[in-house]
């Protein structure tokens, strides 16, 4: 700060005498201004010399003050400099083809380049590093080639910016290429060469030649280990990538945040997910991209609350989210069906300025769909700059989950107005909210759109739903048929969905086909037994239920447990059926007994042919009266008595006959709107009817 404040006052001494210095005067103190790196001192003494008309006899002191603006970013600055001197060199030149590659366009980088009267191997380097650092490979690779035709020699510092360039490109028959005018010139033992000569062969899926090539490397420097780790983990071996982070650690060689976010990246991949957390708690320096690569890890391990925990203590440490950070814990918010923290992320993403962005708008339109509020989404949705079709997608698929199918459909209809082409993803909704709406003639149009009019090649998704509307509007015989004609071996999905119908339409008989070819697919996943049983359960074949229980104990096939949850004041309560471990049971229970007798009263009884389970009557009432969303119901009534807005309630299986005509007589006797969540759909129940229309 001494060096600066004495720096400043003799160039306010200069302006004082209002007279041009000698220039061994300038001079000094151009390479003081450079010393201190004050750009704008340096500046100020450049219009001292204006003032006074000062025109120096060499280009060395201008030529210091252009290398001093290329270096500190001001291309302004270098131009207006370089188009006053009254002499140039090539050193002038390059100085400002420097300061062009580093702040200016490509396009006047390259005109500058071509206007030089004169070039060296200088000229060549900056070009060449100037176009591979702004990404634009090719035209690196061209003056790289230029530059041989001219007979110049390429450096260490030309072939890392070729093989740069070469490892954007994915190019690796010319990289190898310049690998090999590297070996025969001897020019290899560079650690920078070596480094892009891996990062090159790792890029382009050579990973073992990366290997080989870190493995003889002397002179390793943080950026060797760097590049070998995240090889490995964009290659798909996170395993390698964490034992080469040990043995880095072995060597007492401390990582940089680039290393941690690889290693971070490789636990996740390998389901460590324990092991990221510690490492990342362990770190004391942490950048942005820590942060958000564990914040997008719990999101996409399930880690949903993990998620958000992270973010409240990233925005506590003053970190400032990105688009990726924002939009992972909006789909954790969605995940969860956390309307209340969706709704206070959105803020902080208006506050960011980042609630524009297409990655970050899509996100909310799909949490807000995911709570319930398709106006919301809309709103989103209507706002947006920009879209692309997966705005397009999250919104249609939002309206078809949330029974607004003739909607989803209109939505589909002004997307191809708007001459958007639209992908695999957006005919999987567009048949969704065709089956919800019993529509097969449209559906059966939509789907042969698909590859007559789009060119896209339906997928098993797409031939699923066609086996679930055939299945619905028809008998499922055709959906059998449509089965036997796939192009493809059918999957679990196909097999599930049809198994769905028959559970729908009572055919035992496919859906015993149905179920075998399930237990072949997924020998230990218990939907397709459970399903099974409660077909026999249904039509009381409890000799048979006792069958599919019995060869799920032999089989180890483990039951996942049914529930559902609730926010109430930020917080989620959990359920699951005759659950007794909350807290306040006794007044949940009280509760819920209360609203059963109002809405027998109004016509309601419980169907206890639903209840799969051979015993008396009243056992049978207790067990159906008790289901996990009727207990999520009955808390939010006693928290919220006097409440207007709609009740949320998340199930993560299907909800069963008997729970979905409860919640539309409750929705009439209480006078509120219930949104249920369950894994298939929404069901929103106003008035004692519901979105669906029945038709679950």
């Amino acid at each position: 700060m001494k060096a600066k404040h004495k720096l400043r006052q003799a160039i306010d001494t200069l302006y004082s005498r209002g007279q041009a210095a000698t220039e061994e005067a300038y001079t000094q103190l151009v390479l003081d201004c450079t010393r201190v790196n004050d750009v704008e001192l340096a500046k100020r003494l450049q219009s001292h010399m204006d003032l006074n008309f000062y025109e120096p006899n060499t280009t060395f002191l201008y030529n210091r003050l252009l290398h001093f603006y290329a270096k500190s970013g001001k291309l302004f600055y270098a131009r207006d400099l370089f188009d006053k001197m009254p002499l140039r060199d090539i050193i002038s030149w390059n100085a400002l083809l420097s300061a062009h590659a580093r702040s200016g366009s490509v396009q006047d980088l390259r005109a500058l380049f071509d206007k030089m009267p004169i070039r060296d191997s200088v000229s060549y380097n900056t070009a060449i590093a100037g176009f591979a650092n702004k990404g634009f490979s090719r035209e690196a690779l061209q003056v790289f080639s230029r530059m041989q035709k001219d007979r110049f020699e390429p450096t260490d510092y030309t072939h890392v910016s070729a093989l740069n360039a070469c490892a954007q490109l994915l190019d690796l028959r010319r990289g190898k290429q310049i690998h090999g005018k590297i070996v025969v010139g001897n020019l290899g033992g560079n650690v920078f060469v070596r480094n892009a000569l891996t990062d090159m062969y790792a890029k382009g899926g050579e990973i073992d030649k990366a290997r080989w090539l870190f493995d003889r490397m002397n002179n390793r420097n943080l950026v060797s280990w760097n590049l070998m780790i995240s090889g490995y983990l964009k290659n798909g071996q996170p395993k390698k990538c964490i034992d080469l982070f040990q043995e880095m650690q072995l060597l007492g060689l401390n990582p940089d945040e680039v290393t941690v976010s690889n290693i971070l990246g490789a636990c996740f991949q390998t389901g460590r997910i324990d092991d990221a957390g510690r490492l990342f708690h362990v770190i004391k320096e942490k950048d942005n991209v820590c942060w958000t690569t564990m914040i997008v890890g719990y999101t996409q391990n399930g880690k949903e609350e993990d998620a958000l925990i992270l973010f409240n203590e990233m925005l506590s440490e003053d970190v400032r989210p990105d688009k990726f950070s924002i939009s992972s814990v909006v789909s954790s918010c969605a995940k969860l069906a956390s309307l209340y923290h969706g709704q206070v992320v959105h803020g902080k993403a208006v506050v960011l300025g980042v609630d524009d962005d297409l990655l970050v708008s899509s996100a909310l339109i799909d949490m807000y769909c995911k709570c319930g509020v398709t106006d919301d989404a809309w709103t989103v949705f209507n706002m947006m700059p920009t879209r692309n079709v997966v705005s397009w997608n999250s919104m249609i698929n939002g309206y078809a989950q949330n029974g607004q199918d003739l909607e989803a459909l209109a939505l589909y209809d002004k997307l191809l107005q708007e001459n958007l082409k639209p992908d695999s993803f957006t005919f999987v909704s567009v048949l969704s909210a065709c089956i919800h709406a019993d529509l097969f003639e449209r559906g059966q149009n939509h789907f042969d759109s698909i590859s007559a009019v789009h060119g896209i090649t339906p997928s098993l998704d797409h031939y699923a739903c066609m086996i679930n509307l055939l299945g619905r509007s028809s008998d499922v015989d055709k959906a059998v048929d449509l089965i036997k004609s796939l192009p493809h071996k059918p999957n679990s999905l196909i097999w599930s969905t049809l198994l769905s119908v028959c559970a729908m339409k009572g055919d035992i008989k496919h859906g015993e086909m149905a179920a075998r070819h399930l237990f072949e697919l997924e020998p230990i996943n218990a939907g397709p037994y459970i399903m099974l049983s409660n077909m026999y359960a249904a039509c009381g074949r409890w000799e048979d239920v006792a069958s599919i229980r019995s060869s799920m104990k032999s089989k180890n096939v483990k039951k996942f447990a049914a529930y559902s949850w609730i926010e109430i004041d930020n917080k989620v309560h959990k359920f699951v059926s005759e659950d007794r471990t909350h807290p306040e049971t006794e007044i949940i229970y009280e509760e819920l007994s209360k609203l059963i007798k109002k809405l027998q009263e109004a016509g309601f009884s419980p169907n206890t042919k639903l209840v799969l389970h051979d015993t008396q009557e009243e056992e049978k009432v207790k067990s159906i009266c008790y289901h996990s969303e009727k207990l999520a119901l009955a808390y939010c009534l006693i928290k919220k008595p006097h409440g207007v807005t709609p009740i949320r309630i998340m199930k993560n299986i299907r909800v069963c006959g008997d729970c979905h005509l409860f919640m539309k007589f409750a929705s009439d006797i209480i006078g509120r709107t219930i949104i249920l969540r369950d894994s298939n759909r929404f069901h929103h129940f106003v008035g004692g009817n519901c979105s669906c229309k029945d038709n679950w």
